[in-house]
């Protein structure tokens, strides 16, 4: 990375940008000294440049507008000066000083002055008060689908590799806290390769009917029973009756709930090549009293939220 922030690249880009805007300044000026000849012999037409589009469309060779040619001017100033006031010209900082990262800033302390009470009050509140709220729930609707839809989908049923987040299902546990933990935290989950522990690729094939058969799902009944032999490999994780376990991040393999998919061809993938997730973490990038909003809206879409509160 060291070869792309030395000073070679901070020059090459601030030259290669004035010669762009010099040489459009060139090429208009040139263009602008061109005199359009008149034909004596055609009546006082203008010169064409040859080219006819059916049989009597002509091009003229007429110079363009001059208020035109005016505007291109004042762009290439505008440019220049543009250039002279804000960053542009590799690391030059611009007269004016002028960052992105303190605009950004500037804009967040303006968000949280106008909207930090409510999220503070938000904060004190219980996960499960929160995700009943309506106008919370509206606020963490909005968190959802501009931090989380990218990965998860606009309607949270997630896609390959992404997990479904209206369903029962939890790598880490579905409790309110826990699901708070992960969206500050993050999670990295990491399934290794565990060809080399089962050995041949027909152990590989037998593993994977046998995982399967943990859910009912089709497989083959010869396989499966060579397979589930070879399935104490995977014990450490999954458990012996294939249940996973929260505390690693290992999913379920007896129910028919899948983040790659449950054929036979991709489970066979998955053990031969390993898998490796990364959820990122939003405790910087948000702030807790955020993160607490957006966490009760995450538990609200798979519990019945007016039937915990009914409980009360």
């Amino acid at each position: 990375m060291s070869d792309f922030t030395n000073d070679f690249w901070n020059i090459y880009i601030s030259v290669l940008t004035l010669l762009g805007i010099i040489g459009c300044g060139i090429l208009l000026w040139s263009q602008s000294q061109v005199k359009v000849k008149i034909e004596p012999s055609t009546n006082h037409q203008m010169k064409t440049t040859g080219h006819v589009w059916d049989e009597d469309l002509t091009e003229l060779n007429t110079p363009m507008p001059r208020w035109w040619m005016w505007l291109f001017y004042i762009t290439i100033v505008f440019a220049l000066g543009y250039l002279a006031l804000y960053p542009g010209l590799g690391t030059y900082a611009g007269k004016l000083g002028w960052k992105s990262a303190d605009a950004y800033q500037t804009e967040l302390k303006k968000a949280d002055a106008e909207y930090g009470p409510l999220f503070n009050q938000y904060q004190q509140q219980d996960l499960k008060a929160v995700a009943a709220d309506t106008k919370a729930h509206a606020i963490g609707e909005r968190l959802f689908l501009t931090y989380c839809a990218q990965c998860h989908g606009s309607d949270a049923r997630g896609n390959k590799g992404y997990p479904n987040l209206t369903d029962k299902d939890w790598l880490y546990g579905g409790a309110p806290e826990v699901i708070k933990t992960t969206i500050l935290q993050g999670r990295h989950g990491i399934m290794p390769s565990m060809a080399a522990a089962l050995g041949s690729d027909k152990d590989v094939e037998d593993v994977a009917h046998y995982v399967l058969s943990l859910s009912g799902s089709n497989s083959d009944p010869i396989k499966t029973v060579f397979g589930k032999s070879k399935f104490a490999a995977c014990v450490a994780c999954h458990g012996a009756d294939g249940k996973g376990n929260q505390l690693l991040g290992a999913p379920n393999l007896s129910d028919k709930i899948w983040l790659y998919g449950g054929s036979s061809n991709t489970i066979m993938e998955t053990i031969r090549k390993g898998r490796d997730n990364t959820m990122p973490a939003f405790e910087e990038f948000l702030g807790d009293a955020k993160v607490h909003v957006l966490a009760a809206y995450v538990w609200s879409l798979s519990n019945d939220v007016k039937a915990e509160q009914a409980s009360k």
